[in-house]
């Protein structure tokens, strides 16, 4: 696990090398289809080695139906912090949108900048860019929990993916990710031990129409994920990590 963190911020920091200067030099289209395929390639080389050093054991052959498609919000699940990468990994015509701090950090932020990826605040500017890449037929990839799953089975959703499809008339294709192990999960350390390997999988799910009613299509939304998520691999231990939360704060407060 610790070789497999390395590599990441080898390769993170690798590219970081040849994006700052392109950054520079590049226009701004040449210079988002160089910033994609850098990403693109280096999160593949890193789920590779992830499936060799048999760390993972991944399903995630749904997302090869994603390729040559129109332009779409992809709205999935986020159980663990590995979901984006995994999903940037298998197309270059992924637009994330992504924290500010994760946008601007050593690792990560020459890169995201010189791929466009589009920053989370402020709202109105990030809802803007989103729609601009959409209407250049990008793929916008945001996970309308708005944070890692905290609650069996997914958290409260935001409404900001309604508000992005309904502004650029696209389609929501949701995406049901699965991980059997609370690893990168929210609050997780990242040097904390698990038991390996860990199974993940990713398919498809419904496409919802561009909604009329943001808050009507987020309710339906989030309807549809408790549902499709209620037997999820991951509920045991979502439920497992807030009970033992839940003990510790109660522990607490007695002291």
């Amino acid at each position: 696990m610790l070789t497999s963190l390395t590599l990441l911020a080898l390769i993170c920091l690798s590219w970081t090398v040849f994006a700052l200067p392109l950054l520079l030099v590049l226009p701004e289209r040449a210079g988002t289809r160089c910033g994609r395929w850098g990403i693109l390639t280096g999160f593949r080389l890193y789920v590779w080695s992830l499936q060799l050093m048999h760390i993972y054991r991944f399903d995630v052959r749904a997302l090869r139906q994603l390729h040559g498609g129109t332009a779409v919000v992809l709205a999935p699940n986020h159980p663990s912090l590995l979901d984006a990468l995994i999903i940037i990994a298998h197309d270059a015509n992924v637009a994330c949108v992504m924290k500010s701090s994760v946008r601007n950090n050593l690792f990560l932020g020459a890169g995201a900048r010189l791929a466009r990826y589009i920053a989370n605040d402020p709202p109105r500017r990030m809802i803007a860019r989103a729609v601009a890449e959409l209407g250049r037929g990008a793929m916008v990839l945001l996970f309308p929990e708005g944070t890692r799953t905290r609650e069996a089975p997914v958290n409260a959703l935001q409404a900001t993916v309604g508000i992005i499809a309904k502004h650029a008339g696209v389609p929501v294709q949701t995406l049901i990710i699965e991980q059997d192990a609370a690893y990168l999960s929210k609050g997780w350390g990242m040097f904390r031990p698990v038991s390996l390997p860990i199974t993940y999988r990713v398919r498809l799910g419904r496409r919802f129409d561009p909604p009329d009613d943001v808050r009507v299509f987020t309710l339906e939304l989030e309807r549809y994920f408790r549902t499709e998520l209620a037997h999820s691999m991951q509920n045991h231990w979502i439920e497992e990590r807030r009970a033992a939360a839940s003990s510790t704060d109660a522990r607490a407060a007695r002291d």
